[in-house]
């Protein structure tokens, strides 16, 4: 993929769709949707792969049409993950400087982080992120940035993000089997957070919810920072289940049942509203009541908000939330679903779209919360070059420049060291110049004798 020209390809590894996106940045910091495409995701459960032959399928069903799409040949992407295995700590570390008059720099603080990386985790587990949250500088808390001040010792605290290794390195497997290189593995619900929370709402204190088919993720964002992580085992295919189950319908009647004339509150369903669902295979066909669909959705979803506020309890941010929950990703599509994640939590709700930080008029089949973690993905690697770019500025900057010849003045170096050349290679010879010369003049004076 060319990276002169700023396109940035990414691929969002879910449940119940794999999707593959490519962005150019314009000038204004916004992103411009170049191509994208959907399928469905198989092999992949609750976040995790369980068929590699299925998902590497899937993946390059996606990558042939979104470069038939775009015209661009891919190579590099950013990758989401996801999962039950995804787990997250906080952590203090410090580092001591030699000297008090010099400033701390960005090395400083990238050595501090990269000794968080080497923090003891269990066996299997691999660290994911490193996310600093606030720095100390000798006695001086709540320091935001340390570059440029003085202090001799610098500590900051992490929350740390883990998950295992095998199953990071199915998701790579799978995508490098398509021929395709990772740039980077990006946590997903800090992809969907950068897609649809705005700074404010960050500042203020906001907990994103993204309902995805087999995970729940969640994110808690307070004075800006990253403050808890977290990933539930279970998301909108359970409420599908349910209702496969409760109804004795198939999947994907159940799918579309739900998609069609679901709600999350079954007191707000209409009462005398049926759907008729066709028979099996020549079988009778049922009648399903709007309002029975309502409570089994709304029994379901109703376990999912508890697990998300048992998570914002964890978090110690439950009473800093001042901007309340923002509810994406799939699941967000629900009707009357921000009415009942209010009355359950008591807080602010509403539905995050990805539309803030796309260029231009978006399509609104792309302007979906489903693909917030995929427009997420994008900006996060946005975020990746740009560092990338400004450390491999510095090693340059640092590294001694090396006075380079242009190609047209190489047949005059050429003819200076022929010269250099001629002008040592007398000395060498003048000895035997000189016995010859000797020589002759003997040999000349035998002669005449």
């Amino acid at each position: 993929m060319n990276m002169k020209k700023d396109y940035i390809a990414a691929i969002d590894i879910g449940t119940t769709k794999i999707v593959a996106i490519v962005g150019k940045r314009g000038t204004n910091g916004k992103i411009d949707i170049i191509g994208i495409s959907k399928t469905v995701s198989k092999g992949v459960k609750r976040g995790v792969v369980l068929n590699i032959d299925e998902t590497v399928n899937a993946i390059q069903t996606v990558l042939t049409e979104v470069q038939q799409k775009t015209g661009l040949k891919l190579s590099d992407v950013f990758v989401g993950i996801a999962g039950q295995h995804i787990k997250s700590i906080r952590n203090r570390g410090y580092i001591n400087r030699d000297s008090y008059d010099d400033e701390i720099t960005h090395a400083d603080v990238k050595r501090l982080i990269e000794d968080a990386h080497k923090i003891p985790i269990d066996i299997g587990e691999e660290i994911i992120h490193v996310l600093p949250q606030n720095y100390i500088v000798d006695s001086e808390t709540g320091v935001r940035n340390p570059v440029g001040m003085s202090g001799k010792r610098l500590e900051g605290n992490f929350h740390i993000v883990i998950g295992q290794i095998a199953s990071i390195k199915n998701i790579e497997k799978c995508v490098n089997r398509t021929g395709l290189h990772i740039h980077d593995v990006i946590l997903e619900p800090l992809a969907s957070s950068a897609a649809v929370l705005t700074e404010d709402e960050m500042e203020a204190g906001v907990a994103l919810v993204d309902i995805g088919g087999g995970t729940t993720d969640i994110a808690v964002y307070h004075e800006g920072v990253i403050r808890h992580t977290a990933v539930i085992s279970f998301g909108g295919n359970v409420v599908t289940k349910d209702i496969k189950e409760g109804c004795s319908i198939l999947e994907r009647q159940a799918e579309e049942l739900k998609m069609k004339f679901g709600s999350a509150l079954g007191d707000l369903a209409e009462e005398d509203k049926v759907v008729i669902i066709p028979g099996i295979s020549g079988r009778d066909s049922k009648e399903i009541s709007f309002k029975s669909l309502a409570y089994i959705i709304q029994s379901r979803m109703e376990e999912i908000i508890d697990a998300v506020l048992f998570e914002l309890e964890n978090s110690e941010c439950m009473d800093k939330l001042s901007a309340g929950i923002v509810i994406t990703g799939g699941g967000a599509m629900l009707r009357h679903l921000p009415q009942l994640v209010r009355f359950r939590t008591g807080m602010d709700v509403r539905i995050g779209y990805p539309n803030a930080h796309l260029a231009g008029n978006v399509a609104d089949d792309i302007n979906q919360p489903m693909y917030a973690t995929s427009v997420g993905l994008l900006m996060k690697g946005y975020e990746f070059m740009d560092s990338n770019k400004s450390l491999a500025r510095e090693v340059i900057i640092s590294q001694p420049q090396t006075e380079t010849e242009p190609e047209d003045e190489f047949e005059e170096v050429k003819q200076v060291k022929q010269v250099k050349q001629e002008q040592t290679e007398p000395k060498g010879r003048i000895i035997d110049k000189v016995k010859n010369s000797l020589i002759d003049f003997f040999n000349e004076n035998g002669s005449k004798m």
